[in-house]
């Protein structure tokens, strides 16, 4: 269910199940797992500078797949403990800029994978939230962090207790994701905006996600985090494409970066 496609220097990866609005199992994380590897791998060849995740269908991707889930014996913190959170390590350490264009359900695991990508673009038909009330489960792959971190506690817990969801014009409005648009143009303007990164200074990028990280993670103070970006910036000087940025500026032209 889960494909990926390469080319000019972008690794799509797609959630091909639209049957069951793209939810995962086990086998279904295991594939999107190699898929990310393998795009992984595109990166250091230089063949992907850039990676886009959506999902088929009606849905971006509605959670775990329990459809054949036994509840009396279901081992939860084996599948999220074991099989998710390291999924979504690698996700989110992934070496380039990841974009992923997210519309109708997301949902569980399905929020937890947008959680775990750099920039995420969202349909207004966009479903966000925590429908687990109605399951007697609770918040999972990294919803509490993300929710609390954006909205705070009060409406975290409203939306875990009374299991409404937000639009996604209600979820970027609330600083959950980064833009919003109509469903028909989702696709299509991420696509533009994740090829046009493909040709950026690649280097420069993957320092930005790093220090944007490390000031997340580790609650870096300002100047900390202000001696990281001179560090990184020190490194970055001594590359070909700060040298060709620079050339290019001077010589009022656009620049030609090798990622």
């Amino acid at each position: 269910m889960i494909e990926l496609t390469i080319d000019n220097g972008v690794a799509e990866v797609v959630l091909n199940a639209p049957q069951k609005l793209n939810s995962l199992d086990e086998s279904a994380l295991a594939e999107l797992e190699k898929a990310y590897d393998d795009a992984a791998a595109a990166v250091s060849d230089g063949r992907v500078r850039a990676l886009l995740l959506r999902g088929e269908g009606r849905a971006f991707c509605a959670g775990r797949d329990i459809s054949n889930v036994v509840p009396e014996t279901d081992d939860a913190y084996s599948y999220l403990g074991k099989t998710v959170t390291p999924l979504l390590k690698k996700m989110s350490a992934f070496p380039a800029p990841t974009f992923a264009a997210a519309h109708g359900a997301c949902l569980g695991v399905g929020l937890g994978l947008l959680v775990a990508t750099d920039v995420v673009y969202v349909a207004e038909n966009a479903k966000v939230g925590s429908p687990f009330a109605n399951l007697g489960a609770t918040l999972d792959s990294g919803g509490h962090w993300l929710f609390t971190e954006r909205l705070g506690a009060h409406r975290t817990l409203d939306l875990i207790y009374t299991a409404e969801l937000m639009s996604g014009a209600e979820a970027v409005a609330s600083g959950l994701f980064s833009r919003v648009m109509a469903a028909e143009d989702l696709l299509p303007f991420t696509r533009e905006k994740v090829g046009r990164v493909a040709t950026g200074a690649t280097g420069a990028f993957t320092a930005s996600k790093e220090l944007v990280t490390n000031i997340r993670d580790q609650r870096l103070g300002l100047w900390t985090a202000m001696e990281e970006e001179n560090v990184a910036q020190g490194d970055l000087c001594k590359s070909d494409d700060y040298a060709e940025g620079f050339k290019a500026f001077q010589e009022k032209r656009k620049p030609q970066f090798k990622g």
